[in-house]
């Protein structure tokens, strides 16, 4: 038990583990569902409100209250998704407020890179420490055809700003497709050769939209370790508020690669993460079922210690794994849903 003091009362919490023995550090916090892109994994057709308005989403008063929750209960790192988290127009704020917990020793963005060019710098002012881009190709027209938009220099640029801004690594994540960029590894290779550039592919993932593509385009990233492993890539060992990534590094390169693979047998076994989504749903697991709403202890700061508890309460029901290979992707129907 750790003592954690929340506006002078002090509350005995425990960290975060479930019942598998597994520790939570780390918060995925989506800050809306709504997205620019229409990447064909994802939002094909484009966002459409899921019967809910913008006005639905967490406000920034909110936001604070549920990452102070979070850090009383160990939370070290923090990532806003979305949808496109920059889409918010108080999004250098909400990095603020998140900033405010000094436990909180990392905070993260996932975004499609659009606003980086214009906003990076702002954001590591407010206290952001790390950047994740979506680039799924390198070759522009075929980010065109895979995300609806023609902004492929404009993305490019911004991950140069995110350096620029101050940023000693930036990561991307590329999802892996079949016959899409499977086999576009040595062109990536190339890209992250001079650059501290974290690439990350990650496998493709069932949703409830997505059963055809899947179906489709799916390939184990263990193709892409295999082929690493014979180039002399050298596995590195894990930091407990790390991603589920298995990364890679080769001495001849600045840059390093992730492995995403949620179809990997011991993928669960190595879960550190909780996600909120954007309507203020704790979510035990990206492909899980429901959720636990924490809305209604989010109105003021009195039911501090009320959110906490439920926090730790909803924890016992986390499954061990997720049901991917029954087929069974709960309630994602798309991975802006719940911040991915």
């Amino acid at each position: 038990m750790t003592a954690s003091p929340v506006f002078g009362k002090v509350y005995m919490v425990s960290q975060l583990t479930d019942a598998f023995a597994r520790k939570f550090y780390y918060l995925r916090l989506s800050i809306t569902d709504v997205c620019n892109f229409r990447c064909t994994y994802c939002l094909p057709d484009g966002y459409k409100p899921a019967g809910a308005t913008n006005k639905s989403f967490l406000s920034l008063d909110e936001i604070r209250r549920v990452t102070r929750a979070f850090a009383a209960l160990g939370t070290e790192k923090v990532r806003l998704t979305g949808g496109e988290p920059s889409l918010r127009r108080d999004f250098t704020d909400i990095i603020a407020a998140v900033r405010e917990n000094a436990a909180i020793r990392q905070i993260a963005v996932t975004t499609n890179g659009y606003r980086l060019a214009r906003d990076v710098k702002a954001w590591r002012d407010a206290g952001l420490t790390a950047v994740n881009v979506s680039v799924d190709s390198l070759d522009a027209r075929q980010f065109h055809a895979i995300t609806g938009q023609d902004k492929f220099r404009q993305v490019m640029a911004g991950i140069d700003a995110a350096f620029a801004a101050g940023f000693e690594r930036v990561k991307v994540n590329t999802v892996l497709m079949r016959d899409v960029n499977h086999h576009q590894l040595d062109t990536f290779l190339a890209w992250i050769k001079p650059r501290r550039i974290q690439l990350r592919f990650i496998e493709l993932m069932e949703t409830g939209e997505g059963g055809s593509l899947f179906r489709e385009h799916h390939i184990s990233g263990a193709t892409i370790r295999d082929e690493l492993l014979k180039r002399g890539w050298i596995h590195q060992l894990r930091n407990r508020a790390d991603g589920p990534a298995q990364v890679f590094c080769h001495p001849d390169y600045e840059g390093e690669i992730g492995l995403i693979m949620p179809y990997d047998k011991d993928f669960c076994a190595s879960c550190n993460r909780l996600r909120v989504s954007s309507s203020g749903k704790l979510h035990l697991c990206l492909f899980g079922d429901g959720g636990v709403s924490l809305r209604e202890l989010l109105a003021d700061d009195s039911q501090q210690g009320a959110l906490i508890a439920r926090i730790e309460e909803a924890l016992t029901y986390k499954k061990q794994t997720h049901f991917l290979h029954d087929g069974n992707t709960g309630i994602t129907q798309n991975l802006s849903y719940i911040g991915g």
